[in-house]
């Protein structure tokens, strides 16, 4: 596991100078891509330095077409011998998709519109970096993904930068095969690139995908003589489909001296949408058209052989040059200084290479590990043919297993090499593709050499994944199957039952028990003046109903009701009446009895004495 959160998953892509590997995110739960270079570059600390560097610029880049960088790092791996070696990584986005590189092997070429869009959504993503200060250096089809749903997606931003910078491309004539068909003169000849570089390429880029072919061909000297020396033809002398309008904005971003084509991505994409829509592209794309003289009124009438073209000489390349003849004799020398610089590099490294004898060798590239389709335009590429023979083996169906020759070894150019290829294991695991979306699930599941993966006709409820997830499968994950049987994804309705269950429990338990079942339960409280009640799960108004996994379920509570206290009477007793004498005899005390009890309204009446 890498940094302790990224699980590796199968090999999906390998390149000449990394290997890329499908993986898991384990603390965001996510698919990641994770790009791993190869041991042999980690070695350098030069660029290791600048590997660095780059990757943090890259991670800055935020952009709908460019695929994210999410992370970083490098993780100590022990080789054979028990060395440690600090191998550097990079965390991408996960793409559903293919690259140019593979939808132009399948269909040759595309529709003047279709490869107008895609270049657009290219030069979008170049816009965008080139603000930033990144130059990509490496546009080319392999470094170009279109998702299932057509958008565009430039991969690898920073890592070519950091490769280009110690030198790596131009080491030998392998290295440079993928690239030498994309690249600008100023790469050609190991000058400082700049944004401008990037456009020459996706003008090769945009050539290739009008025409089915790049604008020159040929082994990677030719190719590099022919990018600093020769005018490229426009696209219509190989496609007669293609307007003059697209022929004119093609070829200003192929001109030779970077300070006349095409400034910036956002000019090159306005004059493509100009075309688009059926106008006339900006004065200096017409120009480049026209200062084609001759050569640009050929490309509408004939069709040149697609076979790599001849050098031009000296002056059919200035005679297109625009200017005073001062200017044109000093760029003339200027290129004639560079060509003779470059060949008598190249030409030292291409004697090494083919051992001082003149014959046309080259050293077979070790495409073990490669899928089938990989290695096929990997050795195509380098000029050799290809055999195949299928055997048993317990890696994925489709990869490389072996190789006659084997890397490195010295063959004849056109010559086969007899891949040995997997028909896949006896039996294979369900991989972990829970979580996924279908068409991830069924990527990974046909990468893995599974041939019939279907998606379930009904969805199931009460799993913890959303809707239209992967659940499962059936048989289950992680059962070993013959690759040729069926596997049946069982996708998720993202609804959940509330359970019916949970009155008269604690709030505590009932919200367990809302938790396995992938919900969050939120307490309300609710009076009551059952002593029974109190603090128990009284009410669950959802209780039985499907909702959305992960939804907010109320689980009333009950809470004691206010006692009710009766309002106090209050009675006042009179004081008892006061005696008169303390000494007062019984028969006083009884005469005096009833005016003691008279009421204080009556007044006794008076008795007159008898008269004598």
């Amino acid at each position: 596991m890498l940094g302790g959160r990224y699980e590796i998953g199968e090999l999906i892509g390998r390149g000449g100078m990394a290997e890329v590997h499908i993986g898991h995110d384990t603390r965001l739960g996510r698919t990641v891509a994770i790009k791993m270079l190869r041991a042999d570059l980690a070695r350098d600390t030069v660029f290791l330095t600048r590997f660095r560097r780059e990757a943090q610029s890259a991670a800055g880049l935020t952009h709908h077409a460019i695929v994210a960088v999410y992370d970083s790092g490098e993780d100590v791996f022990i080789e054979t011998g028990g060395a440690k070696i600090d191998v550097p990584y990079i965390v991408m986005e996960y793409i559903d998709g293919k690259t140019l590189r593979e939808i132009l092997d399948d269909e040759g070429k595309l529709s003047s519109d279709e490869a107008a869009r895609i270049t657009m959504g290219v030069l979008s993503a170049l816009e965008y970096s080139h603000e930033k200060g990144i130059v990509h250096r490496d546009i080319k089809p392999g470094n170009v993904m279109l998702t299932r749903g057509g958008s565009v997606k430039v991969m690898d931003f920073g890592i070519a930068r950091a490769l280009a910078d110690t030198g790596a491309t131009m080491t030998s004539a392998q290295a440079v095969v993928g690239t030498a068909r994309y690249l600008s003169p100023e790469q050609a000849q190991g000058e400082t690139v700049d944004a401008r570089s990037d456009l020459y390429s996706a003008g090769c880029v945009l050539f290739e995908l009008l025409t089915g072919r790049t604008p020159f061909v040929g082994e990677a000297v030719s190719l590099v003589y022919q990018h600093i020396t020769d005018p490229a033809k426009a696209p219509s002398v190989f496609e007669q489909s293609v307007s003059r309008e697209m022929d004119a904005v093609t070829l200003h971003a192929l001109e030779k001296p970077r300070d006349t084509r095409y400034q910036t991505a956002g000019d090159f994409r306005t004059d493509i949408q100009t075309v688009r829509t059926g106008q006339q592209p900006s004065e200096p794309a017409v120009a480049s058209l026209m200062a084609a003289g001759a050569g640009g009124a050929d490309a509408l009438t004939r069709t040149a052989p697609a076979v790599a073209a001849e050098p031009a000489r000296r002056s059919d390349y200035t005679a297109e040059m625009s200017g005073e003849d001062h200017p044109r004799r000093r760029t003339g020398l200027w290129i004639v200084a560079g060509i003779c610089a470059l060949l008598a590099i190249l030409g030292i490294g291409y004697l090494v290479m083919n051992g001082n004898t003149g014959a046309k060798t080259a050293k077979v590239q070790d495409v073990r590990t490669f899928s089938l389709a990989q290695a096929t335009r990997v050795l195509k590429s380098d000029g050799f043919t290809v055999k195949t023979k299928s055997v048993q083996n317990d890696a994925t169906k489709g990869t490389v297993i072996n190789q006659d020759p084997t890397g490195g070894t010295e063959a004849k150019l056109g010559s086969a090499v007899l891949l040995s290829v997997s028909g896949g294991p006896g039996t294979i695991a369900i991989p972990d593709v829970a979580g996924m979306s279908q068409s991830q699930a069924m990527s990974i599941l046909q990468s893995q050499g599974f041939t019939h993966v279907t998606p379930s006709s009904k969805q199931v409820d009460n799993t913890k994944f959303p809707a239209n997830q992967v659940a499962g499968t059936t048989p289950a994950i992680g059962t070993a199957v013959d690759p040729s049987s069926t596997v049946t994804l069982v996708i998720s309705s993202g609804q959940v039952t509330v359970p019916t269950n949970l009155v008269g429990k604690d709030p505590a338990t009932a919200q367990a028990a809302l938790t396995a079942k992938y919900l969050v339960g939120k307490i309300a409280y609710k009076e009551t003046s059952n002593p029974a009640k109190v603090n128990k799960v009284i009410d669950v108004p959802e209780a039985g109903n499907k909702v959305a996994v992960n939804s907010d379920v109320t689980i009333v509570v009950g809470t004691p009701a206010p006692v009710i206290v009766p309002p106090t009477t209050v009675t006042v007793t009179p004081p008892p009446p006061s005696s008169t004498s303390s000494s007062s005899s019984p028969s006083s005390s009884s005469s005096s009895s009833p005016s003691s009890s008279t009421s204080p309204s009556t007044t006794p009446k008076a008795t007159k004495p008898p008269k004598p």
